[in-house]
């Protein structure tokens, strides 16, 4: 009964020193995200959050692997005659290859989650200085309104602003999806729903609508561009020229 108790307790504390490594980790991790020019890059802290997810499941994987192959060789039959078998544990051993591992694995998922809710706070606070762009979802065609009333069919936005877009559709559900920069949101006819991505580079890229909304649904994409200031001022007066 004491061994019991005594590695319950180990399990105890191994569990909060698991928890306390979690938590400081995601103490860290709440700075990962991408932020380089002063502003929030929730495309870089899902990328961070990614491969992190990526490199826990390869070493757990590989754990799990080792300690496999070990007991496959370790406890394997030795002849025709005999069966393999494992070494037979105590009532305290056993609970502890349970518990031990499982509250590690736990402690990791509750960090990897933690980060995911991090990112997704990152993701739904709108800087105070973004840029707001009124977008349309039409079957099936996007539409975009700059604050000087310009109207276009594309997306064009200078690099090292972040960018708001306050969305509606006039018709039907769309889903204004830029995997580019990780973002996407459903667009509804009677409702405004938004989404903010902070271009941090020249790019080109696409965004496309990802619910099926009719016949041409697999044509409603358009063009994204994130360009230099001074090529977006001069792109928006020649817009606004155009009217």
């Amino acid at each position: 009964m004491r061994r019991l108790e005594t590695t319950l307790s180990g399990i105890f504390l191994g569990t909060l020193g698991s928890a306390f490594v979690a938590a400081s980790a995601f103490a860290e991790g709440t700075g990962a995200d991408g932020s380089a020019d002063g502003f929030p890059d929730p495309a870089a802290g899902w990328d961070h959050l990614w491969k992190e997810v990526l490199t826990d499941i390869t070493v757990i994987g590989v754990v799990f692997m080792i300690a496999a192959l070990y007991m496959l060789i370790k406890f394997r039959a030795k002849s025709p005659d005999q069966v393999g078998g494992g070494r037979k544990l105590t009532a305290a051993q056993a609970v502890a290859w349970a518990l031990i591992p499982a509250s590690l694995f736990m402690a990791d998922d509750f960090f990897l989650a933690a980060n995911g809710w991090t990112q997704w706070n990152v993701q739904r606070r709108v800087p105070a200085n973004a840029m707001e762009i009124k977008v349309t979802g039409q079957q099936w065609y996007w539409s975009f309104e700059y604050p000087d009333g310009t109207e276009t069919d594309q997306l064009v936005v200078p690099i090292g602003q972040p960018i708001v877009l306050r969305m509606s559709s006039d018709d039907v559900i769309h889903s204004f999806g830029m995997p580019a920069y990780r973002v996407t949101e459903d667009v509804m006819p009677g409702r405004i729903t938004y989404i903010w991505f902070n271009p941090d580079k020249p790019m080109d890229t696409v965004v496309t609508c990802r619910e099926f909304c009719g016949m041409n649904h697999s044509v409603m994409y358009t063009k994204v561009r994130a360009v230099p200031q001074k090529d977006y001022e001069a792109w928006l007066k020649k817009q606004a020229a155009a009217g």
